[in-house]
């Protein structure tokens, strides 16, 4: 085993890994990047599928980016936010708002995803506090969402499998069936039953909506419980209801923002405006930590007065709005529109959904699913039942070797294998990796 291998099972401690199973499957030492591609300290490349945990927008090693990030280092790399500013703040700030829903106006700058979704949690909480309403402090979400790994953003996530250990922790929260279309809940036709789950969410407000502080939602696409891609219908149905019922609308585009779907943001599909927007992963194309909560002025107002009373909003990190993140954050923003980003993936974007529908003729894949630049198929013992099956357990660990050994970075999420794939992608390159996809696919179908 190399060195540097055992130097890093030594001394640290990976996240989402079991490290027992390091000795047998150790990490992989990368030691540069270039666009798609990571290479390793033998010099093989392997492609970054799923765009280093969906942060990772412009591909790896930008220039643009790269030289943004220097050339604030040699003026400022750091200062505290409370009482101190400076431009590169202003400067993301100012393109943030430019680009979002247009009643969001206001940017609180946090760490990370997590941060950013516990940053709009608290802010609408302490809201209905401040203009004398008491008794909203519920949240409403879907029981398949996810939305951190903070105390906060697992109560109000609904992944068994990432939170269960942590639940006795969790402050109370209602969930309403995800509109999961290919496991139906209501075990309804999609093409017919007129977003059938909506009804759910309305018996709840109606029950419940005087305890109700905000309903949090992943537009479209919900990411760790399991690439579920739903209706449009059900975004706007969901809004409506949010703004019937007065309570606030928490979007969280940590992983859907900047590209993902084929528009800056996966709510522009429609013409809803949250009362909060959370944003991360993508907003400095994956080079520096960062994250921000939109909100409105309607929300910013409640909380301005005389200093130190009780409408200000107590909270802050060591590193909110880092003048190197907030750098690299704006000179990703300037990529998307000096290579027309969004323009070149949309023209590349119905090449990739066709090439993933033929995926549906592999007998363990039951569904396939896709947005933008993101695709995933569904595994199954059968087709026509439906059934399920521990992927994982199965062939996680052989599922994720084997791809590797055909130059893939994939991480299976349960029995969904997906592609998250980096803005810049060449057609040539979507073309590999689907191509390297498809035998991997078929040597562990050979296993079953």
């Amino acid at each position: 085993m190399d060195n540097w291998i055992e130097k890093d099972l030594k001394y640290n401690w990976h996240p989402y890994t079991q490290m027992k199973d390091c000795r047998k499957f150790p990490p992989i030492l990368i030691e540069k990047a270039k666009g798609v591609k990571l290479y390793d300290s033998k010099s093989k490349f392997y492609y970054d599928a799923i765009s280093s945990w969906w942060c990772n927008v412009h591909g790896h090693n930008h220039p643009r980016i790269k030289k943004a990030i220097k050339k604030q280092l040699d003026f400022l790399e750091h200062v505290l936010f409370a009482g101190f500013t400076h431009k590169p703040a202003v400067l993301l700030a100012e393109k943030l708002i430019s680009i979002a829903p247009k009643n969001l106006k206001r940017v609180f700058y946090s760490d990370n995803g997590s941060t950013a979704v516990e940053v709009a949690l608290k802010m609408s909480f302490q809201y209905w506090k401040n203009i004398g309403i008491t008794g909203k402090d519920k949240f409403i979400s879907l029981d398949m969402g996810y939305h951190g790994d903070t105390i906060g953003t697992m109560s109000v996530s609904g992944v068994d499998l990432f939170n269960k250990t942590f639940s006795p922790l969790f402050f109370k929260s209602y969930k309403v069936p995800t509109p999961y279309c290919y496991r139906c809940p209501y075990k309804k036709n999609k093409e017919t039953c007129s977003t059938y789950c909506i009804n759910a969410l309305e018996t709840l407000l109606i029950k419940r909506s005087s305890q109700v502080s905000a309903l949090v939602l992943e537009p479209l696409l919900m990411g760790a419980g399991g690439m579920i891609i739903y209706p449009k219908d059900y975004l706007v149905k969901a809004a409506a209801l949010a703004k019937k019922y007065k309570i606030h609308l928490i979007l969280d585009e940590v992983a859907t923002g900047f590209g993902r779907t084929g528009k800056m943001f996966a709510c522009q599909y429609t013409q809803v405006q949250p009362d909060f927007m959370c944003i991360s992963k993508g907003i400095t194309s994956g080079y520096l930590p960062m994250a921000a909560t939109l909100t409105t002025d309607k929300v910013y107002r409640e909380f301005y007065g005389d200093y130190l009373k009780k409408k200000t909003f107590f909270h802050g990190h060591t590193y909110t709005a880092n003048p190197l993140a907030c750098a690299a954050g704006v000179a990703s923003l300037e990529v998307f529109e000096k290579e027309k980003t969004l323009e070149r993936i949309n023209k590349l974007i119905p090449k990739f959904h066709r090439a993933m529908e033929k995926f549906r003729e592999f007998s363990l894949v039951g569904d396939v699913r896709c947005i933008g630049m993101v695709g995933a198929l569904e595994f199954v013992k059968d087709k026509q039942s439906k059934e399920g099956f521990d992927f994982k357990e199965r062939f996680g660990f052989r599922f994720v070797q084997t791809a590797l050994k055909y130059n893939l970075v994939l991480r299976p999420l349960g029995n969904i294998v997906y592609l998250f794939l980096p803005l810049c992608i060449s057609e040539y390159e979507l073309e590999d990796i689907l191509r390297r996809l498809e035998i991997t696919i078929l040597e562990i179908q050979s296993q079953v």
